[in-house]
């Protein structure tokens, strides 16, 4: 099943549920999809029970609320200071070759000579895909922003005027909220734009928490339930509605050194990311990027990220903010 958010021609909000390749309904007395999944958190339901309770009713179509430009993020809370964008890095195997290389490189290469990355990434290998009952190990871990970060499907993803760079990073994210208990809860999963600043980033690796605080974007749907174990997608960047770069991208746990159950528990095990009513969009990592391929992108460039079994395709165009004064003033 697959669950968005549409602001309706009369502003109001509608959830909307399908399953892949069939018309949306609407989710009869649904205030967002928020609130259907802190019923089901709190209630010990599916959120699949919550909404076959609920019934649907009137169809909706998504393709024309996302060229009128209404689709929302697929989940928001009330206040966004309590949704939080974090995610990891040095997850994905990607291409065979890449993954090939990179084992050698691991295997021969004598441990002062490796840089932080690659040993991050060798103890990913080597441990990200635990036994059950055991703990891996830990991996990179980064902050995006909270709710005011997370951009609509549709919606310009902005990049600071002084940002050196900004690009795309196509990427499964899962989407949690953490129930009155304060237990974590999985809705499932969604395509993610995790929006970076290569250029920044590449020039010294302790700058990669300076080129992680932008905008983000995920959706439009959620597919709810576990992701499947090999999911392959596309991203391409176009320019003046023509394709300039378009690659395929792999993720699922078949083409990552983590699994998502490790990846979830290095975040969730800070009582900070367990408070209750608190929403989460955790991003798992890539191994495609556009930067890699020598690409610059421009302002006017529109991101096109999409996997077959999560839905719509997630689009945004590229705008650059304008410089801005920053004055810090004492009380």
């Amino acid at each position: 099943m697959l669950i968005s958010q549409v602001r309706k021609q009369d502003g109001s909000v509608a959830v909307a549920v399908r399953a892949p390749g069939e018309t949306a309904r609407v989710v009869k007395g649904a205030e967002s999809v928020y609130a259907l999944a802190v019923e089901a958190a709190n209630g010990g339901k599916s959120l699949k029970a919550v909404i076959d309770a609920k019934g649907v009713g009137e169809t909706i179509d998504l393709e024309e609320a996302y060229a009128e430009g209404r689709m929302l993020p697929p989940i928001t809370h009330p206040d966004p200071a309590h949704l939080h964008l974090t995610g990891t890095g040095l997850t994905h195997l990607g291409s065979a070759a890449t993954r090939d290389a990179m084992h050698k490189k691991t295997a021969e290469a004598a441990e002062e000579t490796l840089t932080d990355s690659m040993r991050m990434f060798r103890m990913g290998l080597e441990g990200g895909k635990p036994k059950p009952g055991e703990k891996g190990v830990q991996p990179e871990w980064f902050y995006k922003g909270n709710g005011t970060s997370a951009v609509a499907p549709g919606q310009a993803l902005v990049s600071p005027a002084f940002a050196e760079d900004g690009g795309e990073e196509p990427e499964m994210a899962g989407i949690y909220v953490i129930s009155d208990k304060g237990v974590p809860y999985r809705l499932g999963f969604a395509v993610a734009n995790e929006f970076s600043d290569h250029k920044t980033e590449r020039v010294n690796y302790l700058w990669l928490a300076h080129s992680k605080l932008r905008q983000a974007s995920f959706g439009p749907e959620i597919r709810i339930g576990a992701a499947p174990d090999d999911i392959r997608g596309t991203s391409r960047i176009l320019r003046g509605g023509k394709a300039l770069w378009e690659k395929p991208f792999l993720s699922g746990e078949a083409n990552m050194s983590h699994s998502f159950a490790n990846l979830e528990y290095h975040h969730f095990k800070y009582g900070l990311f367990r408070v209750p009513g608190d929403v989460h969009v955790h991003m798992f990592g890539t191994a495609t990027l556009s930067f890699g391929d020598g690409i610059r992108t421009e302002e006017g460039d529109v991101f096109e990220i999409e996997a077959e079994e999560f839905g719509l395709p997630l689009r945004n165009p590229l705008t650059i903010a304008a410089e801005e004064e920053i004055d810090i003033r004492q009380l």
